[in-house]
């Protein structure tokens, strides 16, 4: 599907289920078909481990009958296309994009093994100098990338830019991923593209949760272990909210509790999206201590969190309906969702990408089920999981 003529960016997809390289060939037209003569400027190609072994071949039939002015793209856990969520089976899918008046500046990064610390090979010179700022989107091998450490980069480099992307998935082990970069097929790494000049790309990063309880005050910390929260040891208030949950949050909170860490501490209140929210990995009885899965500071605000199929949808549809409230229906988007969401939180196929399509339109849309999904909150650029981040791609403001 394309969209209408009289826009500037056009964007298709299409997807295929060949069990081979052939896939690659029948992809490329059908997106021909729907974007019509011209340049296609930006594609992304996803598919699912079935291909990793035939990768070189299908990204050479793709680009032998599209020609694109970029390729990128890498496997996952699952393939996310139209209106399709294929988590099992094989399937591959292409997203191409005209984007006259666009700068796309490809990336290809690396980090050696056994480096004294990160080591980043390939970053294009000048960019980020530009007064605009790029936005980023990034997939990544989570065996041998870094992604914590290339995000501090990228802030240090590009202040102020958004980045957005998914862990490649499928692979269990070292270099059993692929990575795209236009004729190159690569086993770890990252790959990505930095967007620049007449487009806006706005971001929808829903984590999945929903507070309980209280916030409080970190009052004593060290690196990822919370000793107090508001000068009384942190576990006895986690057993004080478990002792106040009714029956039905006990069971969630016995599998799927977490921690919310405040991005802003100037607002006077905290809600649902003001968090950073991470894995609560341990607890010690003998210090009264909880650990988390990532650093913490005395003085920030914290509040637990529960995970399930309930909060998952209804924070997806809130942060929708809150874009779609403000903004016009985007003209093709990309979707990172977590391997542990689908039809193992939801209990049926389709959720994410059916949410979507009912919030923002009949769009042309891909994507993939990630390892760890990238995406912006409160200004800062994250690793999450369990999340599910949509880049929307339209217009910009005249």
């Amino acid at each position: 599907m394309a969209t209408k003529a009289e826009t500037r960016l056009r964007f298709s997809v299409a997807l295929s289920r060949e069990a081979d390289a052939a896939a690659g060939r029948a992809l490329a037209q059908a997106v021909r078909n729907g974007l019509g003569a011209g340049m296609v400027d930006l594609a992304f190609l996803f598919f699912s481990s079935h291909y990793a072994k035939e990768a070189e071949a299908l990204c050479a039939a793709v680009r032998r009958e599209l020609a694109p002015g970029l390729l990128v793209g890498c496997t996952g856990e699952g393939v996310i296309a139209g209106g399709e969520e294929i988590e099992t089976q094989a399937a591959a899918t292409l997203w191409a994009a005209r984007m006259p008046d666009v700068t796309l500046t490809p990336l290809r990064l690396s980090s050696p093994q056994g480096a004294d610390g990160l080591t980043i090979h390939g970053w294009p010179e000048g960019l980020g100098a530009e007064r605009q700022k790029p936005v980023f989107i990034l997939l990544a091998d989570p065996f041998s990338t870094p992604v914590d450490e290339v995000l501090s980069v990228l802030a240090d480099r590009c202040p102020g830019s958004a980045a957005i992307g998914g862990l490649a998935g499928g692979g269990h082990d070292f270099g059993e991923n692929r990575l795209i970069l236009n004729d190159e097929v690569y086993d770890g790494g990252l790959v990505g593209v930095a967007l620049s000049g007449r487009i806006a790309v706005r971001m929808v990063v829903s984590q999945g949760c929903r507070p309980i309880g209280e916030p409080y005050v970190v009052t004593k910390a060290e690196q990822n272990v919370i000793h107090e929260l508001g000068g009384v040891p942190a576990l006895e208030r986690l057993q004080a909210l478990f002792e106040s949950l009714g029956s039905d949050e006990r069971r969630i909170a016995q599998r799927a509790l977490h921690l919310g860490i405040v991005i802003d501490e100037h607002r006077d209140r905290f809600e649902r999206g003001d968090f950073l929210v991470r894995n609560l990995i341990g607890a010690d009885r003998g210090s009264g201590s909880v650990a988390i899965g990532d650093q913490v500071q005395e003085g920030q605000t914290v509040q637990f969190h529960l995970r399930d199929a309930q909060s998952a949808s209804e924070d997806l549809n809130l942060l929708l309906a809150a874009d779609r409230s403000i903004h016009r229906a985007p003209l093709g988007a990309l979707l990172f969702s977590c391997c542990g969401r689908g039809r193992g939180l939801f209990g049926r196929p389709h959720h994410d990408i059916t949410t979507v399509r009912e919030r923002e339109g009949d769009v042309p849309i891909a994507g993939f089920f990630a390892q760890g999904e990238i995406g912006p909150v409160g200004g800062s650029n994250f690793l999450h999981g369990y999340t599910a981040s949509l880049a929307l791609f339209s217009e910009p403001n005249p």
